[in-house]
Parts: structure tokens; sequence; C-alpha cells
């Protein structure tokens, strides 16, 4: 089964973007409101609402604003259908370095993320 990926690629280069300029607004126009953050914390599951997320990120200096380096990539695009993408990619934040799991849905106003899980490195 062939799908076009553009459309869920076109979503994650807004969430690459949205990432590295600190853009809550860009962020939030592609996570449903209902998806939830994910990753473990001394062994311990945290979640986070997109709401409360995008709010940390609005408080926070963006990537971009401090020069810091940006490299982010899509390691993979796994279709079940046309309506149903799990995205796996890597990205930065400095020092935080991430692992992302994405799953995406083809909604009534289009491709949202429903679901976020993901882990992260500290480097110096």
């Amino acid at each position: 089964m062939s799908h076009d990926r553009s459309t869920v690629e076109a979503v994650v280069k807004n969430y690459f973007d949205g990432l590295y300029e600190g853009d809550a607004d860009k962020l939030g126009a592609i996570f449903d409101p209902t998806a939830d953050l994910r990753w473990l914390e001394k062994g311990e599951l945290q979640v986070l609402t997109v709401p409360d997320w995008l709010d940390r990120v609005r408080k926070r200096p963006s990537a971009k604003a401090e020069g810091k380096p940006r490299e982010d990539f899509i390691v993979m695009i796994d279709r079940s259908d046309d309506q149903t993408a799990f995205i796996k990619v890597r990205c930065q934040l400095p020092p935080r370095y991430f692992t992302d799991y994405l799953v995406a849905m083809k909604l009534r106003d289009g491709w949202k993320i429903v679901s976020k899980s993901y882990r992260y490195d500290l480097r110096e």
C-alpha cells in the first residue's frame, strides 16, 4: 500500500520549525488539543497535556533565539492507511537530544499529531 508522504512530512516540518523557533502557535496548529506528551523520568511515567506543554514553550527561550544549532530529521514514517501515521524523529534543543514518537491522524481539519512519546539524552 503506497501513501503520499508529503502531507505528513509537512506536519513534521512545522513541528521541527515550531520546536526550534519556540513558536507555540505553530505547534498548537499541528497538535490536536486532546493530545498529550509522555516520557519516563526516573523510571516514572510523566504525562503533560498539550495546552500545558504549549504554555511551557511560550515561557522558555527558543533554541533559535539562543543561537543553538539545529539538527532535526525524520527517521521513519509508517502509514497503515491514508488516515494514520506513526512517525519517528530525532531533534535537539541542546543540551537535550530527543527521539520522538509521534502518532498523526488525518482529522476533519487535516493532519494532526494526536500523541507524542519521547526520550532524551542530556549532553554537554
